[in-house]
């Protein structure tokens, strides 16, 4: 075991969470972006962008486990544990990197569109959707191949993408259009836009299927948005920390966490009343990147720089008052 780093800061009184600990993360103190954990393997992944790598935690034992190099520039990560694979957005090289999580070993690198960033898997087609930012489209990859296989164009500067497993339905934010566009995966079709009211540049996105929410984070007015998914509709808004990006949904604890690139973290209920805000505070600079575990409830926060090291910030949320 790598062993605990001294954690710098205590939470932030405003902040209904507590710190765990913080973990030594390998490398430089460079940028960190998108995380996805695989709970049943206690494995985090890790894009750490500046670096070029895919880190591999394992929040069961608090080990580092690997690093996976040559990841050009990498934004999204995302695992599908049913594939046996995680995959990677790389932005250097455009393109999307497979990984394969028994071996940790790179098994393909597809074409990725124009800087792909975000990334959705629709289990049922065995397709992989890959926001290409710049590029204003949506790349399609079959995984069973792992082979692109269409290009769905957004006409507008891509955000992030997310699967609704109950209308298994692709969702994308829209960022120059401030819309949320919805695709069927099955036949790589747009079904409809719709207007994200109160909406500036949103870019983050999650998807609560229970309750039929969509959770857009707006980098333009610094706005958590709340689209019912059946009425079709913003039906609530919420100022955020600057720069939003990150969100992170709890669905077992109904909780919802937006991260932002100043390090604020904001905290939000979801029950039937509606969406309240339970609490924001800062966590640590550049927290924008965050994964939840559903089971343990933890909350992991890599930072680029504490103290001049990179570290994993582990944080769980305070018993309710």
């Amino acid at each position: 075991m790598l062993g605990l780093v001294a954690a710098s800061a205590a939470a932030d009184d405003a902040l209904p969470l507590k710190l765990v600990a913080d973990f030594p993360l390998s490398g430089w103190t460079t940028r960190f972006d998108y995380a996805s954990l695989d709970t049943a393997a206690h494995r985090l992944y890790i894009a750490h962008l500046g670096d070029s790598v895919v880190t591999v935690f394992d929040t069961e034992s608090q080990n580092l486990i690997a690093d996976i190099p040559k990841i050009g520039h990498v934004h999204g990560v995302l695992v599908a544990p049913e594939l046996g694979r995680a995959y990677a957005s790389a932005t250097q090289t455009d393109e999307v990197v497979a990984i394969d999580t028994k071996t940790l070993q790179i098994s393909a690198r597809i074409p990725g569109g124009i800087y792909p960033d975000g990334m959705a898997y629709a289990p049922e087609v065995h397709r992989l959707f890959v926001s290409d930012e710049v590029g204003t489209t949506e790349t399609v990859i079959d995984t069973e191949t792992n082979k692109r296989i269409d290009t769905i164009h957004l006409w507008s500067v891509v955000g992030n993408s997310k699967y609704d497993p109950i209308s298994r339905h692709i969702f994308v934010a829209a960022q120059s259009r401030n819309q949320l566009v919805e695709l069927d995966p099955a036949t790589d079709q747009i079904v409809a836009r719709y207007v994200l009211k109160g909406a500036d540049v949103p870019h983050g996105l999650q998807i609560d299927a229970d309750r039929r929410l969509a959770f857009v984070a707006c980098e333009g007015n610094d706005r958590l948005i709340v689209f019912d998914l059946n009425q079709h509709q913003t039906i609530s808004s919420f100022s955020l920390g600057k720069d939003p990006d990150v969100l992170a949904l709890d669905v077992s604890q109904h909780r919802l966490y937006v991260a932002g690139e100043q390090g604020v973290v904001s905290v939000f209920g979801i029950d039937t009343a509606g969406v309240h805000k339970l609490g924001e505070g800062f966590v640590g600079s550049n927290a924008h990147a965050e994964a939840v575990d559903p089971t343990s409830h933890r909350l992991y926060f890599p930072l680029k720089d504490v103290d001049g090291h990179p570290v994993l910030r582990v944080m769980e949320p305070l018993p309710p008052e």
